[in-house]
């Protein structure tokens, strides 16, 4: 199975700018656990997850003067939407991180967690009745 088989296609999109509360408002709103961060002016791309919103907050820093740019990963592993699941999640395993961005030719197209990964591996299990 590819990674594009197990991708949430839902990728939630935000600037730099954006404070860690709109950050997880977002989130939450689209049910989502990690925001590409695109800053425009530089091309770049991020991510933000939950975990990294949850240690900013732990750590007693401001979720509404806290901006997405100072909490936002930079060197992030990008997956392309080819890759086998194992690949996958081989990259996250040897980084220590539980999402990778999916990208294709034109930009993000997705954003595969461990948990995307995990259902696809389970057999489907029927009902008991």
């Amino acid at each position: 199975m590819l990674v594009r088989d197990a991708m949430s296609t839902v990728v939630l999109t935000i600037g730099p700018a954006h404070t860690l509360r709109q950050a997880a408002r977002l989130m939450s709103a689209r049910r989502v656990g990690a925001a590409v961060v695109l800053d425009t002016d530089t091309c770049g791309l991020g991510i933000l997850t939950e975990r990294d919103i949850l240690n900013a907050i732990g750590r007693d820093r401001n979720p509404d003067h806290e901006t997405a740019d100072a909490h936002t990963t930079r060197d992030v592993v990008f997956a392309a939407p080819t890759w086998t699941l194992d690949e996958a999640a081989e990259a996250m395993t040897r980084g220590g991180f539980r999402h990778l961005v999916v990208l294709d030719d034109h930009g993000p197209v997705g954003i595969v967690s461990v948990r995307d990964i995990i259902r696809c591996w389970l057999p489907v299990h029927s009902a008991v009745g």
